[in-house]
């Protein structure tokens, strides 16, 4: 049932391999890049506890020794403290630049051994083994590395390319429903962006893939994973088209700043509920059918995510505030915001041509629930 994708990037591409099994065949996937037979690991506490042993032993089933930084879960650990502890971590580990370093991990390990491997030494290789849906998906794919700042989030960081993922999707079944579906918001965000055919097919497959069917997870792996890949080859440091893949995120990343980066909002639930109102705010310019957003929310709804403004608990700031937030994006070009709208489900496109008012209206919809 393994898959492959390459990420064709000329003498940097690499392959994304999914499927099944993965953690215990690691050794032998990773043994082709390593001129020693060591590696070094970053991961956090929680996965540690789930799959660092099955990873030992897929490395040691190749002769492949490991060392191992567990660090603490969650989003706050994307910060220059934790950063700092990694790097210097790494360094005493006498991690050399023919080495490799491997993020076993979700998207908040990935970002940070990914950029951690971009400055030791001013580059070192690194392996991807993503361990949640959403990194599997989309973050362990295309090389953006990086850390959260005061003033937003990803705001430091760089582009490294890994040299091999393993998305192995028995590790799938670790998570918890709530996480689960939070990297489903981004699967989602594929059919929204360029695929109708896709996402008519989540309609009918979703409930199916959230409950544990393997082919039709590796099959919502397979083709997102393709879809990414594809963009990254035409535009791999975001100078246009990969900037699609934001959809939903202009209005995430600002409502995961106003909630902290806590557990309040996961990445995945700001995702769906930030495509929501993206496609809201296509249908009041009358991009698309006023029928798409219901539609939108509809299939996020029946999969039992969060879909509106209400849904997050606790207190949100202002639509003014909100807006501010919203202006710290990193994808705002000399001082004007794009946004990533559609013309339809599976049609979208970035301008910068959006009226302030609009927007505001539909954030004070959204807030009056």
């Amino acid at each position: 049932m393994q898959e492959t994708v390459r990420v064709e990037l000329g003498a940097r591409a690499y392959d994304v391999k999914i499927g099944p099994g993965l953690l215990a065949r690691a050794g032998e996937e990773i043994a082709p890049l390593l001129r020693r037979p060591r590696v070094a690991v970053l991961t956090d506490e929680t996965v540690a506890a789930l799959h660092l042993d099955a990873l030992r032993a897929g490395l040691e089933a190749a002769g492949i020794a490991m060392t191992a930084l567990a660090l603490p879960a969650g989003e706050a650990t994307k910060s220059w403290p934790h950063f700092e502890r990694a790097v210097e971590w790494l360094l005493a580990q006498k991690i050399e630049r023919n080495d490799i370093v491997v993020a076993l991990g979700g998207g908040v390990i990935g970002d940070l051994a990914g950029f951690a491997a971009a400055v030791l030494r001013r580059g070192v290789r690194f392996v991807q083994i993503p361990t949640s849906l959403l990194a599997q998906v989309d973050s362990s794919v295309g090389g953006k590395t990086g850390i959260n700042a005061p003033q937003g989030k990803n705001l430091i960081g760089a582009f490294h390319q890994p040299s091999l993922v393993l998305a192995d999707t028995d590790v799938l079944s670790s998570l918890t429903p709530r996480d689960l579906l939070a990297g489903y918001g981004e699967v989602v965000k594929y059919g929204l962006l360029g695929d109708a055919t896709f996402f008519e097919w989540l309609e009918r497959n979703g409930p199916a893939l959230a409950t544990g069917d393997m082919a039709a997870r590796v099959r919502a792996v397979t083709r997102s994973v393709q879809m990414k890949a594809d963009i990254v080859a035409r535009d791999e440091t975001e100078q246009g088209d990969r900037a699609l893949l934001n959809l939903g995120h202009t209005f995430c990343h600002a409502l995961e700043a106003a909630t902290g980066y806590s557990d309040r909002l996961l990445h995945g639930e700001g995702v769906a509920i930030g495509c929501g109102l993206a496609f809201e705010l296509s249908a009041r310019l009358g991009l698309c059918a006023q029928e798409d957003p219901s539609r939108v929310r509809a299939h996020l709804a029946a999969m039992g995510m969060k879909v509106d403004l209400r849904d997050i608990p606790g207190e949100l700031p202002d639509t003014a505030a909100l807006m501010a937030l919203m202006a710290q994006d990193k994808k705002v070009v000399d001082g004007t915001l794009r946004f990533i709208l559609a013309r339809g489900i599976g049609s979208a496109f970035v301008t910068a041509d959006v009226p302030q008012d609009a927007v505001r209206a539909v954030l004070d919809d959204a807030r009056a629930g």
